[in-house]
């Protein structure tokens, strides 16, 4: 199979059921991010971190793609003339968010209460989830706004909340890890 194809030579691309649209499409602008925030988990998953949490970040980044293909998807091209799915992989369901749900209740178990906002940084792996929390907020609300033009399945918006989420107690996980330090948000009235 050759990587390229030609057909987007001229700014447009084919969405999931053939659909031709520009490479700017608010619908290839949210997948793509997808695709980003999934590199970003990748470096994360490259660091020195535990085994648990490298099982956890493989999953996520399956259900990324998942979850890509589901953007990549318009609503119209959804399903076959005979009703079936036209997409043959498993849906962003109820069970991946209360995964994400779980796995930051265990993280939290261990972790000292926040008391503060906390700046980003300390380590460049605490560095990294940051970086794919933003990207995560980021691809979340380009979907949102999808979501205001065209119907997009409410369990992709409430999968990227949580992974902004678990990504930012990931961090906190991964800095008392590599035994760095957390440093609060300190305004001018403190």
């Amino acid at each position: 199979m050759k990587i390229y194809t030609k057909t987007g030579d001229k700014g447009e691309t084919s969405l999931f059921g053939g659909t031709r649209v520009k490479k700017y499409n608010l619908r290839i602008e949210a997948y793509g991010t997808v695709d980003e925030l999934n590199s970003h988990i990748g470096l994360i998953r490259d660091q020195k971190i535990d085994s648990s949490t490298f099982d956890s970040l493989i999953k996520i980044q399956n259900e990324l793609f998942t979850l890509g293909a589901m953007l990549a998807t318009p609503p119209d091209k959804e399903k076959l003339k005979s009703g079936k799915d036209r997409l043959k992989i498993p849906k962003i369901n109820d069970t991946a968010i209360q995964f994400l749900e779980n796995e930051m209740d265990k993280m939290n178990a261990t972790l000292p209460p926040m008391k503060s906002f906390v700046l980003p940084g300390g380590h460049t792996t605490v560095s990294y989830c940051h970086i794919a929390r933003c990207v995560c907020r980021r691809t979340e609300r380009l979907t949102v706004e999808l979501n205001d033009i065209e119907y997009v399945n409410d369990n992709i918006i409430v999968y990227l909340n949580r992974l902004s989420d678990y990504l930012f107690v990931l961090a906190r996980k991964l800095t008392l890890n590599n035994n760095a330090t957390e440093i609060p948000w300190i305004t001018k009235n403190d």
